[in-house]
């Protein structure tokens, strides 16, 4: 069971804050089961109620700076998608976003980005469909790292693609 002031990651919703545990004064929720109040850390004003039991594989404790600083360090041993077929990358990327893993995200980040810049080189554009999942998965990834690291969120792009930037 998570605590009041833990970060951890929600599905879809980023990174939140434990609140409150307890029954929330609502109409329409059961009384007899205790709920987490989460506050998403990146879209203020919003919060979420979620059943304590309901921990499963979409809400975890996110990474301790221990495990941002492995996370990262391991980027140049993470491997990248190597799928050809734009519809079969596509659903690669989709299954691997729905997964909320931090190596998943990175997979993908570092693949986009070795392949956008090598199209760049070749004076391509970035196919929408790659930008769209880079910045999905930038976002879930630079949003959790950001806490343990103590790194503002907008300053974990240029420590992430300097990581990748080694390799080439």
């Amino acid at each position: 069971m998570f605590q009041v002031n833990d970060y951890l990651a929600y599905g879809n919703s980023g990174v939140c804050k434990v609140i409150e545990i307890g029954t929330p004064d609502m109409n329409g929720i059961d009384k007899s089961i205790l709920y987490y109040t989460l506050q998403p850390v990146y879209s203020k004003g919003s919060i979420i109620y979620t059943p304590t039991g309901n921990e499963n594989k979409a809400i975890r404790k996110i990474l301790s700076e221990e495990e941002a600083l492995d996370l990262i360090n391991d980027i140049p041993n993470i491997e990248t998608i190597q799928e050809s077929n734009d519809k079969l990358r596509e659903i690669i990327y989709k299954e691997a976003m729905k997964k909320h893993e931090c190596r998943e995200w990175v997979k993908i980040i570092k693949t986009l980005y070795l392949k956008n810049k090598q199209r760049l080189l070749d004076g391509k554009k970035i196919a929408s469909t790659d930008l769209r999942y880079l910045h999905e998965a930038e976002e879930c990834l630079y949003g959790e790292l950001s806490i343990p690291l103590g790194i503002p969120k907008d300053n974990m792009e240029d420590l992430i693609n300097n990581k990748i930037d080694l390799l080439i």
